[in-house]
């Protein structure tokens, strides 16, 4: 065998496990077509907060006019997106160097199945004892005329100049971001959904405080309606077309209706693997039905958030399976979300929505910003926080925020979570005064 283990990508999900097991001296590949990193590093969440970054500055500066700060100033988009390049662009050969220092062999060039342990590229071919597909997912496209006139997430991320007026089909993370980003810097926004939600994933409050923001700031969201088809105008501007006579001319479209495994360009039946359209199946051991053939991130079919930190989490999983240090099932521990709107919504745990649901079992415990004096230092006026505790045990279990800074709550109480504190656990902290962590510990009611 050329391979101890091979990866089919080079992403979150190959190399936090894939440097690790080099470095105890397994031979490895790992084959990328595309750029070495993934997506997340090239062209997703490293690119967005880049271009995020700014706005919520002003965002702050905004909220401190007339208490110590007078002007705000103007996003230049243009320079904006030479700095996302200039910390980007390198992130393709940092991927690489990272696989190549540890001896790793790196194959550029598209996989596919020849058989059970046969990868071919091009035209050679690569065989390894274990295969791990981690080959991600890319951007879904409408299946309508005119498709070919929209742009993705990936576009829209490396847009030289911000359009007049952006149109932004799908209301799910990419769509809500985006809209956040185009809309502050300038441009009007319209946002369809098929549905009348957004955001499915977080709290319900929270969201609609959201999308308030967003309107009050000129976005225009459009629901329950399935465009049908699209035409280039002579002027270079799309016409949408819908149900009921629907029709909307724009400067540019945004197809943010998800993502799509890419299993179905790696001739999986050659091997055997079994998979469907929402990826690859596994066992709890991230084995497919070939039991030689793993696969991890958001190439699986799993209820698990498909997010950067959980494709880490189960390449570190796979890489201490393939060590023998770890022969059990993957357990996942307390895992966090976070919406880069203005401002952030975070979670973890068990979720709010859930929570107040099942007021039997659970015990919410809610408090606002408005009146924090830590939290007024910015001028905050929009916090909110709630923690979710077992009635039975009187155990942390979960939390969300929605706040300036909601990513910081999140990432305190994560441990909390997983570790199952008690209310009364949670008060045997000291913490850095004036502070997030102090602020989360004595704003709230916890005994």
């Amino acid at each position: 065998m050329d391979f101890s283990v091979l990866y089919i990508g080079s992403g979150q999900a190959t190399w936090n496990g894939a440097v690790p097991l080099a470095k105890t001296g397994v031979k490895i590949g790992v084959i990328e077509e595309s750029q070495y990193g993934g997506v997340c590093s090239n062209k997703g969440c490293n690119a967005k907060i880049i271009l995020d970054k700014p706005l919520q500055l002003i965002d702050q500066i905004k909220a401190l006019q007339g208490r110590g700060l007078d002007g705000v100033p103007d996003v230049n988009w243009e320079d904006l997106m030479a700095h996302k390049h200039e910390l980007i662009v390198p992130q393709d050969q940092h991927g690489k160097d990272r696989l190549d220092n540890v001896g790793i062999t790196t194959i550029s060039g598209h996989a596919e199945f020849v058989d059970a342990h046969t990868v071919a590229v091009g035209k050679k071919t690569y065989t390894a004892d274990k295969i791990v597909i981690a080959s991600g997912m890319r951007p879904h496209r409408l299946d309508i005329p005119g498709a070919e006139h929209f742009d993705n997430s990936t576009d829209f991320l490396s847009l030289p100049h911000m359009p007049e007026h952006v149109t932004i089909l799908g209301g799910g993370f990419v769509g809500i971001e985006f809209a956040t980003i185009a809309s502050a810097v300038g441009a009007k926004v319209d946002v369809i959904t098929r549905g009348a939600d957004i955001l499915k994933q977080f709290p319900r409050e929270y969201v609609a405080s959201i999308k308030a923001d967003l309107k009050q700031a000129g976005v225009r969201f459009i629901p329950d309606m399935a465009v049908q088809s699209a035409e280039k105008t002579s002027s270079g501007q799309i016409t949408l077309n819908g149900p009921k006579g629907f029709v909307l001319t724009t400067d540019y479209v945004l197809d943010a209706t998800g993502r799509v495994p890419n299993h179905d360009q790696l001739n999986l039946e050659a091997a055997g693997v079994k998979a469907n359209a929402h990826g690859i199946e596994v066992n709890d051991y991230l084995q497919t039905n070939v039991p030689h053939i793993y696969a991890a991130g958001d190439a699986i079919d799993k209820t698990t958030p498909k997010l950067t930190p959980t494709a880490a989490f189960e390449s570190r999983y796979l890489a201490a399976k393939f060590m023998g240090t770890n022969e059990g099932p993957i357990a996942y521990p307390a895992i966090s979300e976070i919406v880069f709107t203005s401002p952030r919504i975070a979670q973890v745990g068990v979720h709010l929505d859930e929570a107040k649901a099942n007021p039997d079992k659970y015990e919410v415990v809610s408090a606002s910003y408005d009146g924090d004096w830590y939290r007024q230092v910015e001028n905050e006026q929009r916090g909110q926080l709630a923690l979710i505790f077992e009635k039975a045990n009187q155990k942390l279990v979960g939390a969300a925020e929605k706040a300036n800074a909601a990513e910081e709550t999140i990432n305190t109480i994560v441990p909390y979570v997983q570790m199952a504190l008690t209310k009364e656990e949670l008060n045997d902290f000291v913490y850095v005064f004036p502070s997030i962590a102090y602020t989360l510990q004595r704003r709230l009611p916890l005994v």
